[in-house]
């Protein structure tokens, strides 16, 4: 089950609303989904849970490209949305690498096999001793931009600790609380 909030800073304060996200496929979706919501190009927040498993932020500044935290990224890497919010960027990874491998290899048969011959049995499972590190592997714990709500009133800190309800701590300390308490 998930939970998804906008929170819209406007020059009068903040307004709330609870958002569906099934159109939503892409970062670039939610951009522009938080960009609509935008009053002169202020600050929008998207705040996106799923059961206290993990939750993420995205904050969109205008025209600037989005800046992301996402408190679990090993549990959103198992969730339709918090694929969404694990960009080859945030993930420290080459754009477009998973991309161009699966082009080559729906290209070229790379199983080592000429056409007709029997497919080789698959290699044996990699040595569990073995501490190479999975270049793919999404790293356990938060990840992202610490400081995303800095100048909002939550440090780095603050955001590291949040638990539970972490929405209703992140809305208290923008001063976002009643008006999120509209939309809950």
């Amino acid at each position: 089950m998930y939970f998804a909030a906008l929170l819209a800073r406007t020059e009068d304060g903040w307004e709330a609303s609870d958002t569906e996200l099934d159109d939503v496929e892409t970062l670039s979706d939610l951009t522009d989904l938080a960009r609509d919501a935008s009053v002169d190009e202020d600050t929008v927040l998207v705040y996106i849970e799923q059961e206290d498993a993990w939750f993420g932020v995205v904050r969109v500044d205008g025209e600037e490209d989005p800046r992301i935290y996402v408190s679990d990224a090993s549990a959103a890497a198992r969730s339709s949305y918090g694929e969404i919010l694990l960009t080859d960027e945030i993930l420290g990874r080459e754009p477009g690498a998973e991309d161009e491998i699966a082009a080559l290899e729906e290209l070229v048969d790379l199983d080592g096999t000429q056409d007709g011959e029997p497919e080789r049995p698959a290699p044996a499972a990699a040595d569990p001793d073995d501490d190479a590190p999975d270049p793919d592997a999404v790293p356990a714990g938060p990840i992202g931009e610490l400081g995303v709500l800095a100048d909002l009133g939550m440090s780095e800190k603050e955001l590291l600790t949040l638990q539970t309800d972490a929405l209703a701590e992140i809305a208290e300390a923008v001063g976002a609380a009643e008006v999120l308490e509209s939309v809950r």
